[in-house]
């Protein structure tokens, strides 16, 4: 808001929270949020970079890019790191899909609810698995 062109200080501060609750969200780097993913599996399974890397016969400066989203690994790279981990790709792709639809905010129930599967099972006489 401005009076007489002159616009002051706290309405700018308070039009810049406005806008910043309307402001599209950050657009998702996939390199980031896989090397987060793989990073996390390496971590839960208490092994080290080194470990990793001698097993997926990548430098350990590589796959610590590739860690910290700053190379975009490709997919044979990527296979062989999951490999190296004991993951499958898809179970580290379904992380890394899981992490993106939330940044999106696009959070879709990945079960069927109880409700719907009660009513599936006495519409049809299905037992649902």
């Amino acid at each position: 808001m401005s009076v007489n062109g002159v616009i002051r200080w706290k309405d700018v501060e308070t039009a810049t929270i406005n806008e910043s609750a309307y402001a599209e969200p950050k657009p998702v780097v996939l390199r980031q949020e896989i090397g987060e993913v793989l990073r996390s599996v390496r971590q839960r399974q208490e092994r080290t970079l080194r470990e990793v890397s001698h097993s997926a016969r990548v430098s350990l400066g590589y796959l610590s890019e590739v860690e910290r989203g700053q190379k975009e690994a490709s997919s044979e790279l990527l296979a062989s790191i999951c490999a190296a981990l004991d993951v499958p790709v898809s179970t580290m792709l379904r992380e890394v899909a899981d992490r993106v639809a939330e940044v999106e905010g696009n959070l879709a129930p990945d079960t069927v609810p109880a409700e719907l599967r009660e009513q599936y099972q006495q519409e049809f006489g299905v037992r649902a698995h």
